[in-house]
């Protein structure tokens, strides 16, 4: 039997495919919260594998592709422990797309001018420090923690953060953090709306990426956000207990979540 799923129906995907022959799971912001990602990666595996005494359980027929949408770091307590078991996880699946978020962008901004992005330490950021051993933060200043940041940063962890993508794209869908600013080509939208957009991107026309649905995380939502043209997989994980993914197969839409 194929694992139990809260699953949101949405609106039609007709038109909209992934690749044939392909599996394709996209999960959303994890912040820090790496029980729940090893949970949920257990119920991927779980799901792409069947159940060998069944016959009628319909396991992936080639390998899936997993495609994590950024903000892996802040707010929940173990944002190191996430970017090992993200990194150790690529192994198994070398395929695996990684795209950054605005949370690894402003991690390693801080890295580069602690003055310059103080802030962060208080919308996540003092997590992420204490994950890496960091402590009596509240009151230390920024180029010290800074400074003991970069001594404790395994170089693995500040190369997978360089290296993340802005964007990814498979069969009609167009998977990103934020989202997309309309009226841009693909080639020339700029990071910062990569990363950060909302407003203008959820009131944008769906006509304006053609026959294509955009899969996005970055704005927490109760359940997650079916609509032919856009699916959002933040479900708020570091305080709602519950990371999700979105699964990707023909003109097949579904969801796996965690739950508290």
């Amino acid at each position: 039997m194929r694992q139990e799923q809260n699953t949101e129906v949405g609106q039609s995907s007709e038109g909209i495919s992934a690749p044939e022959g392909r599996r394709l799971y996209a999960i959303g912001d994890i912040h820090g919260r790496v029980d729940l990602l090893q949970k949920l990666l257990a119920k991927c595996e779980a799901d792409f594998a069947g159940d060998p005494d069944d016959e009628f359980s319909d396991a992936a027929e080639t390998d899936p592709q997993f495609i994590f949408l950024g903000d892996y770091v802040d707010r929940g307590p173990a944002s190191a422990a996430v970017l090992q078991t993200l990194m150790d996880f690529s192994l198994q699946f070398p395929d695996t797309v990684f795209l950054r978020g605005n949370h690894e962008e402003a991690m390693v901004d801080f890295l580069a001018d602690p003055n310059e992005m103080e802030g962060w330490i208080d919308w996540g950021g003092q997590q992420t420090l204490e994950s890496y051993g960091l402590t009596d933060i509240e009151n230390r200043s920024p180029e010290s923690l800074r400074t003991e940041l970069a001594e404790k940063l395994p170089e693995d962890h500040l190369d997978f953060l360089i290296s993340l993508e802005n964007l990814f794209i498979s069969g009609d869908y167009i998977f990103v953090h934020a989202g997309l600013r309309a009226g841009i080509p693909l080639a020339k939208q700029r990071q910062r709306d990569l990363l950060w957009i909302r407003r203008d991107f959820y009131k944008a026309n769906p006509e304006s990426w053609g026959n294509r649905c955009i899969v996005h995380g970055h704005t927490p939502r109760d359940k997650p956000e079916n609509i032919r043209w856009r699916i959002n997989v933040d479900t708020g994980a570091f305080n709602t207990g519950r990371l999700t993914a979105v699964v990707l197969e023909g003109q097949d839409r579904r969801f796996i979540s965690t739950s508290r």
